[in-house]
Order: structure tokens, then C-alpha cells, then sequence
């Protein structure tokens, strides 16, 4: 599938960052599918956990040791993650490393974190 294929079959025909009005509202599919994915993040150590691998790809130990958790606690979150598609695995010799999956997914999480930090900090919004 072209990515003009793939963009035509979203919500409207625009992306996020697209400066175009959506101007359909998303399938039934489409809303169960976002549901699925925002229920994956809503635990903060998941997120702690996507951030990290949205920047890097890492191994359990040091993903971990930089979310301020135990590898065990780590890799029972990991495993949910890749089982709903958010995150990807590779064997490296005797290491599986982990990514985020897909520039959209690093983008939610940075968006959210981002507007996580204004209700902490107490910053105004920008819009």
C-alpha cells in the first residue's frame, strides 16, 4: 500500500500534521482501534517505558534501570506492549533490544507527555 493509499484510508484524508480540517469522523474500527492503543498508555510506567524507547532502542536492563524499575516489572510491561503492536524487538547475540513502533505512536506519547508537563509545571497551554 502507497502512503497515499494508506493516507486516503484514515480519518478524513489528513493527517495530524497536516494543516487541512479532518472532515469525517473516525469508523466504528477506527475509534475501538485508538481506544485499544490509549488504554495501553494509560499505566505511567508504560509510558515512562515508550518515551524512553521512542528516543532509543534499548535492552531490558538499561530500559529499567532508566524508567526506575525492575527488569521483571520491565519486561511484563514490554510484553503487553508488543503483544498490541506498540513496540518491536530484535535479537542481538544474546540481547533483545526494543523500539517504539512508528513515528505516530512517538508522536502521541510526545504530544502527551508535553501536555502532561503543562499541568504539572502550571505553564499555560500554547493554543
Amino acid at each position: 500500500m502507497t502512503h497515499r493509499a494508506a493516507k486516503e484510508s484514515v480519518v478524513g484524508t489528513h493527517h495530524a500534521d497536516d494543516e487541512a480540517p479532518e472532515k469525517d469522523a473516525p469508523s466504528d474500527e477506527q475509534a475501538r482501534a485508538a481506544a485499544a492503543t490509549f488504554a495501553m498508555l494509560a499505566d505511567p510506567t508504560r509510558l515512562k517505558l515508550l518515551w524512553l524507547l521512542g528516543r532509543d532502542e534499548l535492552d531490558v536492563a538499561t530500559l529499567a534501570g532508566q524508567a526506575g524499575t525492575t527488569p521483571s516489572v520491565a519486561s511484563q510491561h514490554l510484553a503487553k506492549l508488543r503483544l498490541a503492536g506498540l513496540v518491536r524487538q530484535r535479537v542481538d547475540g544474546r540481547h533483545r533490544l526494543y523500539t517504539a513502533s512508528g513515528t505516530h505512536l512517538k508522536a502521541l506519547i510526545r504530544e502527551a507527555l508535553y501536555r502532561a508537563d503543562h499541568d504539572v509545571t502550571g505553564v499555560p497551554d500554547h493554543g
